[in-house]
Parts: C-alpha cells; sequence; structure tokens
C-alpha cells in the first residue's frame, strides 16, 4: 500500500497541472478566480472608508434587525452598524468558495470532452478515485487561497479604512474564523462535487457552470434572511452549518464516485 502512495500522489498532481493548464485559458475562470476576490475585499473596504465619518448616528438612522442587537452586546450604536454590516460582508466572503471552484470544475469534465481530451485521459491506468481527487484538488486550492488572501487583505486594510476597535474585534473573533476558515472549505468542497457530479452529466460547458450554480441559493437565502432578521450568524449557528456542511461533503464525494462511470461518460456523449 505504501509502495503505491507516490505513484498515486504524483499522478493526482498531474491531473492538478493539466487542469491549471487547461482551465485557465478560459476567460470566464480568469475573471471568476481573479476579480471576485478583488471586488469582494475592495467592496466592503470602499463602504467601511465612506461610512467611518458618522460613528454615533449611523445606529439611529439606519435599521438594524432587532435580534442583532444581542450580537453587539454594549459597544455604541455606530459601532454597532460596522458590525452589523461587516457581518454582510462575511457572506461576501463566503460567497468566494462557492463560486470560484464551481468555474473551475463545472468546465472540468464536459470541457474535456469537447476539446477531446477526456478520451485518452479515461484510457490511461489512473483510477477514477485519482481522476477526481485531482480534478477536485484543482478546483478547491484556487478557490480556499483566494478566499483566504481576501480575508487576510481586508483584515488589514480595515484600520486604514476607519474600521472600529469592536469592528476589528468582531472580524478577527470565532464567528468570522469559522466562516474562513471552516464553514468556507467545506462549502468549496461541497461546490467542487456538485460540480464535477453535473459536469460528467451534462454535454455543454455553460450548461454545467449555470445548472451548478444552484449550490449558491442556500447562501442567498441565508443573505436575505440575515437581512431580514430571522437568521442571526452566531458561533452556534456556524458550528451547526459546518457539521451539516461535512454531511453534505461526504454524500456528494460518495455520490459523485458512483456517478462517474468512466466507461460509459464516453459512450453517452458520442
Amino acid at each position: 500500500m505504501q509502495s503505491n502512495m507516490p505513484g498515486s500522489l504524483l499522478r493526482i498532481r498531474t491531473i492538478i497541472d493539466k487542469e491549471w493548464a487547461e482551465v485557465f485559458k478560459n476567460r470566464f475562470v480568469l475573471f471568476t478566480v481573479g476579480l471576485m476576490p478583488l471586488v469582494f475585499t475592495i467592496l466592503p473596504l470602499f463602504i467601511l472608508y465612506f461610512t467611518r465619518s458618522a460613528p454615533g448616528d449611523m445606529g439611529d438612522s439606519t435599521d438594524i434587525p432587532s435580534t442583532f442587537y444581542a450580537v453587539c452586546g454594549d459597544i455604541s450604536a455606530g459601532e454597532c452598524m460596522q458590525v452589523f454590516m461587516i457581518n454582510q460582508f462575511m457572506l461576501m466572503f463566503m460567497m468566494m468558495p462557492l463560486a470560484i471552484p464551481i468555474a473551475i470544475a463545472a468546465y472540468s469534465v464536459v470541457g474535456e470532452k469537447s476539446t477531446h481530451s477526456l478520451e485518452p485521459l479515461l484510457a490511461t491506468p489512473i483510477t477514477t478515485v485519482e481522476l477526481l481527487a485531482g480534478k477536485s484538488l484543482a478546483a478547491f486550492i484556487p478557490a480556499i487561497l483566494a478566499t483566504w488572501a481576501g480575508f487576510l487583505i481586508f483584515v488589514l486594510a480595515a484600520p486604514l479604512v476607519g474600521a472600529s476597535p469592536a469592528a476589528l474585534q468582531y472580524v478577527t473573533g470565532p464567528i468570522w474564523l469559522l466562516a474562513i476558515l471552516v464553514a468556507g472549505p467545506l462549502m468549496a468542497v461541497m461546490a467542487v462535487n456538485a460540480a464535477l457530479i453535473v459536469s460528467s452529466r451534462v454535454n455543454d460547458p455553460r450548461a454545467a457552470e449555470q445548472i451548478s450554480m444552484v449550490v449558491i441559493v442556500p447562501l442567498l437565502a441565508l443573505v436575505f434572511g440575515q437581512l431580514a432578521g430571522v437568521i442571526v450568524l452566531n458561533v452556534s449557528f456556524m458550528l451547526i452549518s459546518s457539521v451539516v456542511l461535512a454531511l453534505v461533503d461526504i454524500a456528494l464525494i460518495y455520490a459523485g464516485a458512483r456517478l462517474f462511470q468512466r466507461e460509459t461518460i464516453l459512450t453517452r456523449w458520442k
């Protein structure tokens, strides 16, 4: 078993290198991986900058859901408003590990079919597990690195644009860290495997991307639920969500391995 590990890892690394060489030629993928983290990082900083000058009055003039005041505790109304806004920004950062891997993974299988590069790949001795692992990691790694890089830039730049001490403490607190370091990667795994399943069952790369984007719907529901005050993102919510995401990931990984039938994919797509 141990003697096979280096060869297996080498084949997975080869798949990753091959995926990156191919998918990053796609302009949509480059746009998603490059521009989305940039926009989702700079936009919150701009909002913080333009709201920094009225720390005392914002809480009185802005409608903050009453359920959110439990998160604010004893801080001022203005600081509470900044914390509330930063809570919305967190959902933007959670959008990145969903959208970025979908753009890569959705193109992964069906894109190779359209360029006639899937046939020789499936004819090699590489196992289905190695193939899916390589394709999954090729989508997962850029998404997580882009998300973490954007988060680091946001944390470093937030005090420079007027974020209050309470807001800075919140963005480096357990809720954000659970979202970025735990829930984010779990969401990326979910997005990757859902996109691979879709990509292996359809014939058009654009259709694969559009169908795979369905996984973003629960996050959008979370956004609107928080704005309406129905949902409050706290530590308990993030922990429960992480457990649910882990179970969903396990189910999707199992389903993906079962549904990816390499012997029939080529004949079905003829």
